[in-house]
């Protein structure tokens, strides 16, 4: 059943667009110089014991600009990387030329400057220096319309982080989620930073698992629209909507592989739930699992050659892994009476999941069930995903009563809630792009 969603559901879809898929028509990045550093690489982030590079980071004059400053300095100091240092303490005027001799003596390591001009059109011109080499890192300019200054905001908060850690950043991503709104459960949108939330305009009595495509263009989730649990594809770039399995049974979307070109999903269709793998192609279904059990929550290997699960074989919820075909079942997880909702991290090396020890918390592990480790001690927390470059989890946290969503570095450190107030939210999932 293709319902097409560009009639009532057009502007929820239209703004879904703006803000997942096809940025680059909207925000138009334009490079003027190429990078002058680009092969040395200044933190190296695969270094537990890496210091902190102490950055001075201008209001930059002109139209936005302390808004644009503010939310650079936000998101490179969540990275626990970068060290801000206050402007009380910069004695070399915006205006003037940058001098190395200015800094040294402060210990600050980089300085952003810039400036930005337009009303209609926003530009930014932003200049990054490496003060002990006295020379720029990063000349760029920006440009854009003045209501997604946070978008390019982010887009230079990316190239700086990049240009001292050889990595992209992730300060344009988004987190999907599910939120209770006037009675019913949604998908909602929000920058990865919480700000910029957006309603999908697609609801249903209860709406699970939001799960992302690879390429970050399409959407899976389940709906129970009829009495009926359907598994539905969300097409940002055809603006459409499918329901794509529907059969008797309880059907709760698992994860894409790699390619986009199938799906895990668990259904009941058969008694108890489960794990499937579907086409997307020609929509044939192949069982993967077939015990007396419970089997849920499929999600697939970066790449695609393995899938982590939750069942109950074992005679309590546990996590497990088997080859896509369904062979090789091995057991990870064995602390814990109940361990669920596991998702991989992007290289594949760390399986993150919901952890019971007393209440439900974030624990992380290795694919063989080694060096397990939990991340979280406040509240109930649930629902955990990985950033794309595997940095930072998002999970969902009812530790300030109203459950919500928070996010935090991949070794647990940096908790903060990013949901809004009072919005009931829970099953978030970072985007990959």
């Amino acid at each position: 059943m293709r319902t097409n969603i560009i009639g009532h559901r057009h502007r929820d879809i239209m703004s879904c667009v703006t803000v997942i898929t096809l940025l680059t028509l909207i925000l138009f990045i334009a490079c003027l110089f190429p990078r002058t550093a680009a092969a040395k690489v200044y933190i190296d982030i695969t270094s537990p014991s890496a210091k902190k590079l102490p950055i001075a980071i201008y209001d930059l004059q002109g139209p936005s600009g302390k808004e644009i400053s503010d939310i650079i300095r936000d998101d490179l100091s969540f990275t626990s990387l970068f060290m801000y240092i206050d402007k009380a303490s910069y004695i070399e005027p915006l205006s003037d030329k940058f001098s190395q001799q200015n800094w040294k003596p402060l210990g600050i390591e980089a300085v952003v400057k810039g400036t930005t001009r337009g009303n209609s059109s926003l530009t930014a011109d932003i200049t990054v220096y490496d003060v002990f080499d006295g020379r720029p890192v990063l000349t760029r300019q920006y440009q854009s319309t003045p209501e997604l200054v946070r978008q390019l905001a982010h887009s230079i908060a990316n190239d700086i982080y990049q240009a001292f850690t050889g990595q992209p950043g992730v300060f344009r991503t988004k987190v999907a989620f599910v939120a209770e709104d006037d009675g019913e459960k949604g998908i909602y949108v929000m920058d990865w930073d919480g700000h910029r939330v957006k309603k999908l305009g697609l609801k249903g009595t209860l709406v699970l698992s939001p799960r992302w495509s690879a390429d970050g263009t399409k959407m899976i989730y389940s709906s129970e629209r009829g009495r009926q649990w359907g598994i539905y594809l969300l097409d940002f770039v055809k603006m459409t909507e499918k329901r794509i399995v529907a059969s008797k049974g309880t059907n709760i979307a698992g994860d894409f592989f790699p390619k986009g070109d199938a799906i895990t999903y668990s259904s009941s269709k058969d008694g108890t739930p489960d794990i499937y793998v579907m086409s997307l192609k020609d929509h044939e279904n192949r069982k993967l699992t077939r015990t007396q059990g419970i089997e849920v929550s499929p999600t697939v290997s970066p790449n695609g050659n393995h899938i982590a699960f939750v069942s109950d074989r074992g005679g309590s919820p546990q996590i497990y892994l088997m080859r896509t075909d369904g062979s090789d079942i091995r057991r990870v997880t064995f602390e814990g009476s109940y361990n669920t909702s596991p998702s991989w991290s992007p290289s594949g090396d760390r399986i993150v999941f919901s952890c019971r020890r007393g209440k439900n918390q974030i624990c992380i592990v290795n694919p063989d069930g080694s060096d397990l480790l939990q991340l979280t001690e406040t509240g109930n927390n649930e629902d955990p995903s990985f950033s794309p470059d595997g940095r930072y989890i998002t999970f969902s946290s009812d530790r300030e009563k109203i459950r919500g969503i928070y996010i935090m570095r991949a070794n647990g450190e940096g908790q903060k809630k990013i949901s809004p107030p009072g919005l009931r939210s829970y099953g978030s999932r970072w985007s990959p792009n």
